[in-house]
């Protein structure tokens, strides 16, 4: 992809959209139990945890991330996420905020669509009892494809005409549309790929078949994980069991994300030490000799409740799990660009180009994140625009081509070199 990824956080009012974008991050969306309390999108950076490239060296205690950090060996990457307005159905023709979500919607490159499984809020996201959270996956798809396939009918009569004047193949014209959702020309030809193979010409393609093409594309621009937020609630297991029947090649992890703001609460009051994506919880109790403050009672049976019911019950509070289902959808790989593969440090082509002096001692000072088969030279663009490069190694000293394809663990520790600038002629 062309810029940072982006993951946008979906899904009807009140469902925990912006409480977990709020628990991802740092960010303070508004959170409130009725809807429409996100007007504006909230975009915010959160942080994908990975394994970092200091795990295979024995150095990595130098490990001084820029941005994020790193902890033994498990590195914390910044990664931007959007909330945005919530969905209701009839969206993709004005109701409620539905333009403007559907207008934010464009930008993302992957979603989380956060699915009140509690079953206490309808449609709409207002209060209620005993609504089927099924119904909210279904019309959210629908909505998103009604909205596309709409925009593409309105204008198909001039799309075809234009398509057959201009002698366009079809991955031109199709990239001609998707574009404006944010596709790359790659995206649009994943689509025509996955299309089946008894698809007639574009000229003849009728309402049924628009909505095929458009329905391919969705799975190509949007891959989607589901966020089964609210897991603490009495008839949640149910809801969560006829969601993973219904949709067993979709990714689902189960979150409670008020229960992750909670314990980071506690973290920055110094009542708890909480490790992430856990369900470890050490307390004054656990640990005596801390810094810790001591624990009410009411205060300690919250935090036992929140073991029993949410942390020992499902691993964790499932919120860091679910970022990196997201990212998983995006093919992301870690990239560490290195001024230096003598010692490992600085910053790579990045800092070579500004003249920055990294700290002798620290290594892997940046991290990208990029899809899988992304080549050696669109990494080095990213880094340094169109500077010359001299030429590009990695591990070893050993030459990479800028033609080669970053993947898990090969070409993924790359220091480049520019190419010296000519000198202006004399006079």
């Amino acid at each position: 992809m062309p810029r940072d990824p982006l993951i946008g956080i979906v899904g009807k009012p009140s469902s925990g959209k912006s409480t977990t974008l709020n628990s991802l991050t740092d960010a303070s969306a508004a959170v409130g139990a009725f809807p429409f309390t996100t007007i504006e999108p909230n975009k915010a950076t959160g942080y994908l945890q990975v394994q970092c490239a200091c795990s295979r060296f024995p150095n990595h205690i130098n490990c001084k991330p820029n941005y994020g950090w790193c902890s033994d060996g498990n590195r914390h990457v910044p990664i931007t996420l959007l909330d945005v307005a919530g969905l209701v159905p009839g969206a993709h023709e004005g109701r409620g905020l539905g333009n403007k979500f559907l207008d934010d919607l464009r930008h993302a490159d992957a979603l989380i669509h956060v699915v009140d499984v509690s079953g206490t809020t309808d449609a709409e996201g207002k209060a209620t009892r005993g609504y089927d959270p099924l119904n909210d996956i279904e019309w959210l798809q629908e909505e998103i494809r009604l909205w596309i396939q709409g925009n593409l009918l309105k204008r198909w009569p001039s799309i075809v005409r234009k398509h057959t004047a201009t002698n366009s193949t079809t991955l031109q014209t199709l990239q001609a549309q998707f574009g404006g959702y944010g596709a790359t020309l790659t995206t649009t030809q994943r689509t025509l790929d996955s299309l089946p193979a008894d698809l007639p010409p574009l000229p003849r393609w009728d309402e049924s078949q628009v909505s095929t093409v458009v329905k391919a594309f969705m799975q190509q621009k949007f891959p989607t994980v589901l966020a089964l937020n609210k897991i603490d609630h009495p008839d949640a297991d149910k809801n969560i069991s006829k969601i993973i029947l219904k949709y067993p090649q979709t990714r689902a992890v189960l979150t409670s994300a008020i229960t992750e703001l909670f314990l980071r609460k506690l973290v920055k009051q110094r009542y708890i030490h909480y490790k992430q994506g856990s369900d470890i919880i050490e307390t004054y109790e656990d640990l005596p000799t801390s810094s810790l403050r001591p624990l009410d009672d009411a205060l300690n049976r919250r935090i036992e409740n929140v073991r029993d019911l949410i942390l020992y019950r499902f691993g964790s509070t499932g919120v860091l799990q679910v970022l990196q289902a997201a990212a998983d959808l995006l093919h992301l790989i870690p990239v560490y660009p290195v001024r230096n593969l003598h010692p490992l440090n600085g910053g790579g082509a990045a800092a070579a180009a500004t003249k920055q002096q990294p700290h002798p001692e620290n290594i892997f000072r940046d991290c990208l994140l990029v899809e899988q088969g992304t080549t050696v030279r669109s990494v080095a663009r990213t880094l340094v625009g169109d500077a010359p490069l001299a030429s590009v190694e990695t591990l070893g000293g050993t030459r990479v081509s800028d033609s080669a394809a970053i993947e898990p663990g090969k070409n993924d520790i790359l220091s480049f070199r520019l190419a010296p600038r000519p000198s202006a002629a004399p006079p």
